[in-house]
């Protein structure tokens, strides 16, 4: 829309004259005949700019400028004062009321086409610069919040990886996956891992060497968990619970835990002589078992932990337990979703603390070739 510019001028001629040339440089134009009607016109129409002669009937020009410059809305409103009276001494009257320019009668035409875009030019940039303050403080405003929103997001994230992985943690956080840590069932498979003859070495041994090995150890396990995807739940010093299918639900959650744990096995077995060097009598031990479990948050405001509760949990850490130096055992149940991937050998009839019948186990030997 071009600018609107108001004239407000008691006498026709003047106002034809300023309307005619105004029109032909593409502005847009407003009269008014007398001072009151040319304040209701800003009122109604809100123009860009006002040429407002000074020596009208009733209220002058002095006391319009005035009463538009009493309105904080009007502060930006250009407001070029026109007089066939002395010029510096109305000029002077004029600018103390308000006005920001001052145009002589009778007018120079090119003198006021440039006035007019100088001040429009000033008010567009006065308006942008408003525009982009306004902005400025509703992004102060809204700083703290959004920081906050931040922080609590980056928090959340931070507890996520505590027990899921990186890319699981972030599936999450993203909302393509719902709150894990609220209480549900799934069918998981479970593995407890832990060092034969670490309680021994840690009470032997300087607590420095102690760090060292779970430092090395930790290391090897963590980097393996999180290739496979695992949930971590837990480190108890060199006991370790991890379970797949959930948060997401993997079709191969078993063949998962096993292959995880032949390669912690594995990587074990390269630190075993390294520690032996050292003195310290370390071996591997894995239980891993399938089934359902009640899995959530558990713990109180300040210190959660991500859990996995049933009978599923206590029968690997059961196996674990039993397992010597070596050996991953898994229950009859829980082989025969892998069968044809692993060797394994029976171990016989285990009678496990807490199971009311003795449990049919075997020793993972390894994977197959495909």
């Amino acid at each position: 829309m071009p600018p609107k510019i108001l004239i407000v001028d008691d006498t026709p001629h003047n106002v034809k004259m300023l309307v005619d040339l105004l029109s032909a440089k593409g502005y847009a134009t407003l009269t008014a005949s007398s001072g009151e009607e040319g304040l209701a016109q800003v009122e109604r129409e809100r123009p860009d700019l006002v040429l407002l002669d000074v020596m009208m009937p009733g209220m002058d020009g002095y006391e319009v400028c005035r009463r538009i410059r009493a309105n904080p809305e009007y502060g930006i409103l250009p407001v070029v004062m026109v007089t066939a009276l002395d010029p510096i001494r109305e000029r002077i009257k004029g600018l103390e009321a308000g006005a920001d320019d001052f145009l002589t009668k009778p007018v120079n035409m090119a003198e006021l086409i440039a006035r007019v875009r100088s001040l429009l030019r000033i008010k567009d940039l006065y308006t942008t610069v408003q525009a982009q303050a306004a902005e400025l403080a509703d992004l102060n405003a809204t700083l703290e919040e959004r920081v906050q929103r931040q922080v609590a997001q980056l928090e959340r994230l931070g507890r996520l990886t505590r027990f899921f992985s990186p890319q699981l943690a972030e599936l999450i956080m993203s909302g393509g996956l719902e709150d894990p840590l609220k209480s549900h069932r799934r069918e998981i498979t479970v593995v407890f891992v832990d060092l034969r003859g670490f309680t021994a070495f840690a009470e032997t041994a300087p607590p420095e060497d102690v760090m060292g090995v779970l430092h090395e150890y930790h290391g090897e396990m963590g980097r393996l968990i999180m290739e496979r995807e695992g949930t971590l739940e837990h480190f108890a010093g060199d006991g370790l619970m991890i379970f797949f299918n959930d948060p997401v639900e993997v079709p191969d959650a078993t063949e998962r835990a096993i292959r995880m744990a032949v390669s912690m096995r594995g990587r074990v077995e390269a630190l075993v002589p390294r520690w032996r060097e050292r003195g310290y009598d370390l071996h591997f031990g894995v239980g891993i078992a399938n089934g359902i479990a009640t899995l959530g948050a558990i713990g109180f405001e300040g210190r959660w932990d991500y859990g996995a509760i049933g009978s599923v949990s206590n029968l690997a850490a059961r196996l674990c337990s039993e397992a010597k130096p070596g050996q991953i055992l898994v229950p009859q149940t829980t082989l025969s979703n892998v069968e044809g991937l692993v060797t394994a050998e029976p171990v016989g009839q285990l009678v496990l603390k807490g199971f009311s019948k003795p449990v049919s186990a075997f020793d993972v030997q390894g994977i197959r070739a495909r």
